[in-house]
């Protein structure tokens, strides 16, 4: 394989512009992947303690010469993001001075046929982060074709679900990226020269459901709630309107900013303290971003910083 240029991650400048690290801050990078926003944050002075589940991520990561010596600058979590308090509590760490998370699938995995999360080149029907656990290939040859209609539909928005899970079934045993794709398209006559291929929201949600991502993420907003020191400050990158909406509904309920009820009813006179503060609107890629990468052009960012609020109960 021949040697490609550096990564560089989906809104890097504003995410660190959200962030600002300081010399001796304590930065956590939820979603390591390829190292960009660690990498900017490492050349602010602070230190990363970084999270990927992905054995190949975190491979790659330990060659780092910032993991070397006693005090290391770069400290590599093998675990889940939503693991973070329990994993920084071994470390001997409560609290931070800011979060990344880039959500979602990473630019390498994406460009790995052999681990199946793409339907633009064919591999093995994998899509699995961790490369363990039950994969795509177990969900689509296994799963009732009702349990797959509801998939497509609540993770992928797909209106024909009913269409193309039956399609799958029908197709079954399925082994290769390309051929799930093939079935997705003709049971939703795809053209060729079509605008946008219809196999890339079946993708998405075999993707989400296989990893469970969106409880994730739900999990991983709590735990940086949690371990966020006051005036830490948590940026959010994500990539489809499924995400989108959590964060914004997570920040949104941080905030007090969250609807509350009838109006013709009395105010509950004890209002929660707000426990995020100072929320940017939300940040999309320049003209500019998106020619030099086209998968920039669904991403939103949104940030907050912590206040002295206490952190609700978060769930281990």
């Amino acid at each position: 394989m021949s040697q490609s240029a550096p990564h560089v991650p989906v809104l890097l400048d504003e995410v660190i512009e959200a962030l600002d690290p300081q010399p001796g801050d304590v930065i956590i990078d939820a979603t390591f992947g390829a190292g960009g926003y660690t990498r900017a944050i490492l050349e602010r002075g602070a230190t990363v303690h970084a999270f990927d589940r992905d054995p190949d991520a975190i491979a790659a990561g330990q060659k780092w010469p910032e993991t070397e010596g006693d005090a290391p600058r770069l400290v590599l979590h093998p675990r889940r993001f939503s693991e973070m308090v329990e994993s920084m509590a071994e470390a001997g760490i409560s609290e931070v001075d800011g979060i990344a998370m880039d959500i979602g699938v990473s630019s390498m995995q994406l460009d790995q046929a052999e681990r199946g999360f793409a339907f633009s080149s064919n591999g093995p029907l994998d899509m699995t982060m961790s490369q363990s656990g039950p994969n795509a290939a177990d969900f689509v040859n296994e799963a009732d074709e009702k349990d797959i209609a509801d998939v497509l539909y609540r993770y992928g928005e797909e209106r024909q679900s009913r269409r193309v899970a039956r399609a799958i079934v029908a197709a079954r045993p399925l082994t290769t990226t390309g051929e799930l794709a093939e079935v997705v398209r003709k049971a939703l006559r795809y053209r060729a020269g079509d605008k946008k291929d219809p196999a890339t929201r079946s993708f998405q949600a075999i993707r989400i459901h296989v990893n469970g991502e969106l409880d994730e993420l739900e999990q991983g907003l709590s735990a940086a709630e949690t371990l966020l020191k006051e005036g830490g400050r948590l940026a959010v990158v994500s990539f489809h309107s499924l995400e989108d909406r959590i964060v914004k509904s997570f920040f949104r309920d941080a905030a007090n900013m969250n609807p509350r009820g009838s109006r013709h009813l009395p105010e509950a006179r004890t209002t929660p303290l707000p426990r995020f503060g100072q929320l940017t609107k939300a940040i999309r890629p320049s003209a500019a971003e998106i020619d030099r990468n086209p998968r920039a052009r669904s991403s939103t960012l949104r940030a907050g910083t912590r206040t002295a609020a206490p952190a609700r109960e978060h769930a281990a």
